[in-house]
């Protein structure tokens, strides 16, 4: 694995979003820069955790991203970033084109901001009583390290699955998003018939498609062309009229592509997808709701 290189990421964060709209979550502006080839960043690079001296892991990217939001912010191109929130483009930000940033002038407005949270952290840190990290060294966003967190201990866990156990959480995840699960193709040999499940969705025009399931589990490598081309050929011995391609890593381009030709599409499902899906249809996972107080708590006036 080739070690994470530090770099603003400010550029990749405008693109991203103005790419969504304006408007995204911290979520899906990763997914962004991610799979943007003109981002500066790989999906390795925004994704993959690394370990600590300690033992802990922690995602290196997120340090430059949250710095990188923080500094739109400060120099006035992004609304003031909130727990659980989106973050928004002001117009002035809509207007800013990606490049050359920052100016001169904008590195200016970006030192003195990052001097007043300075200041505030150490009236946090006498308020608190005890050590609290200095924002320049540290700058981890609590809600975003700690939705990364879960979300890399979940592919972890899933990577550690036997090949029989990640085929029945995938055909579970997979009935959860509305497809019923066939009782024969769905769950008897599919792995020697090519494919990982079998099942049929009905949509609300009360169509029934037939739909064929496969799961890969790939630590390190991207699922590439080949592997979606094979699928695609298993598909129809299936009679599947469409499919599902379950992956704890990600997927290549020439992937993407493969899996939109033709006259049958795959949907395909990432790590970051999964765990996503995990959250929201809260598949053997808790929920944790908390609070933190903001700056208002410690500014002095």
């Amino acid at each position: 694995m080739v070690k994470y290189k530090r770099r603003s990421a400010e550029r990749a964060i405008l693109r991203a979003l103005k790419n969504l709209g304006g408007s995204a979550s911290r979520d899906a502006l990763r997914n962004s820069i991610a799979n943007d080839k003109n981002s500066g960043f790989t999906y390795e690079e925004v994704f993959n955790s690394v370990t600590s001296k300690n033992g802990g892991k922690y995602n290196p990217f997120l340090f430059d991203f949250n710095f990188g939001i923080n500094n739109l912010y400060a120099t006035g191109y992004v609304e003031q970033p909130q727990r659980m929130k989106d973050i928004i483009l002001t117009e002035q930000g809509r207007l800013r084109e990606p490049i050359n940033f920052p100016t001169e002038k904008e590195q200016e407005i970006i030192d003195r901001y990052w001097k007043k949270r300075i200041a505030i952290n150490k009236e946090k840190k006498k308020a608190k009583a005890k050590e609290v990290t200095d924002p320049v060294d540290d700058n981890t966003d609590d809600d975003a390290v700690d939705n990364d967190s879960w979300k890399s201990e979940l592919i972890d866990q899933l990577n550690a699955f036997t090949p029989g156990k990640f085929e029945s959480f995938s055909r579970l995840l997979i009935s959860k998003m509305g497809v019923r699960i066939d009782d024969k193709l769905g769950k008897i040999q599919s792995r020697d018939h090519g494919i990982d499940g079998f099942g049929y969705f009905e949509s609300d025009e009360f169509r029934t498609t037939r739909v064929a399931i496969q799961s890969k589990k790939f630590a390190n490598n991207p699922v590439s062309e080949p592997d979606i081309d094979k699928f695609k050929g298993v598909m129809d011995s299936f009679n599947a009229e469409y499919g599902i391609f379950i992956t704890t890593s990600h997927f290549t381009d020439s992937a993407k592509e493969k899996a939109v030709q033709g006259s049958k599409s795959v949907t395909l499902i990432d790590g970051r997808r999964v765990a996503e899906l995990v959250a929201k249809y809260q598949l053997h996972v808790t929920p944790v709701e908390t609070f933190t107080l903001d700056d208002y708590y410690f500014q002095k006036d």
